[in-house]
């Protein structure tokens, strides 16, 4: 009897494991061709929207700078919906967890077609295959110049010289060289009272630019591997070299390669990607 009892209890524990809702997820590190490199993204497929504090809270559960969910979309003129979310926030465009999941699309889930075209809230991108790139076509969103930004920017990036500040969505800030983007410290609890995403640049050694990106104001304090910066970022060092192909660095720790292109009122940007891991939640 005793038995049967634990066979019938492991039984219920085994069947109400089995009602619950089971979400894939993958995780992959994008812009980069080495494991632990660029800027890692989870990536779950659904078969519908889930709330949106559902998948806010699975994005602070991942505690990874995106999460990125897609699905089918309603819409003959594309392929897919999707969103991103941040641990604290819901974003317009994220360039690294698209990367990804493209990247789950044509090596996981046999999308077949050459060309993903993913629905979000900045509109249509389109991506494809290029051999060993993922091929991404985003807006181009030109900064302009600031002729007034916050006193306290300098203090905020370390007391370096700033040589220009623009903004878009976000505010640019141009330094002088790469080993001065490279070695800035900023003061995050400052920053944060003041602007909630920056980036800096400037021009590169062995590449065109480089960068990098902080958004405390969305639980970041730095992003790895930004491609929505780079809808900034490409244009303006466009203009400013007189050229639209570039090679592109981002320098954090975990560092990022991209290569760019400006193209009307586009811009391309094409990457490699990394396979860590697949999974899966129960909710």
């Amino acid at each position: 009897a005793a038995c049967r009892k634990i066979q019938t209890g492991f039984a219920n524990i085994l069947f109400k494991e089995y009602q619950k809702m089971k979400l894939t997820i993958y995780q992959v590190d994008a812009f980069t061709d080495k494991l632990f490199g660029g800027n890692p993204a989870a990536v779950i497929p659904l078969d519908e929207w889930l709330d949106t504090s559902l998948m806010q809270t699975i994005a602070l559960e991942n505690n990874l700078s995106e999460t990125v969910f897609f699905v089918k979309s309603a819409n003959a003129d594309y392929d897919f919906d999707i969103r991103w979310f941040t641990p604290e926030v819901e974003i317009n465009l994220c360039g690294h967890a698209t990367l990804a999941t493209a990247f789950v699309l044509f090596n996981f889930l046999r999308f077949d077609k050459p060309e993903i075209r993913f629905s979000c809230l900045s509109g249509l991108l389109k991506v494809t295959k290029e051999e060993n790139l993922i091929c991404m076509n985003f807006p181009s969103w030109k900064p302009e110049r600031l002729d007034i930004y916050p006193d306290e920017l300098s203090t905020i990036l370390g007391g370096v010289e700033i040589v220009g500040v623009y903004k878009h969505r976000d505010l640019l800030v141009e330094l002088m060289n790469e080993e001065v983007v490279k070695k800035c410290d900023p003061d995050f609890s400052l920053m944060k009272k003041h602007i909630d995403k920056m980036i800096i640049t400037a021009p590169g050694k062995n590449v065109d630019f480089v960068s990098r990106f902080f958004a405390p104001g969305a639980g970041i304090d730095e992003d790895p591997v930004t491609g929505s910066a780079h809808s900034q970022l490409i244009p303006f060092w466009a203009e400013k070299l007189g050229k639209n192909d570039m090679h592109a660095m981002q320098l954090s720790k975990r560092g990022g390669e991209l290569w760019c292109e400006q193209n009307g009122d586009r811009v391309i940007m094409k990457g490699k990607a990394v396979f860590y891991m697949k999974g899966a939640i129960s909710l």
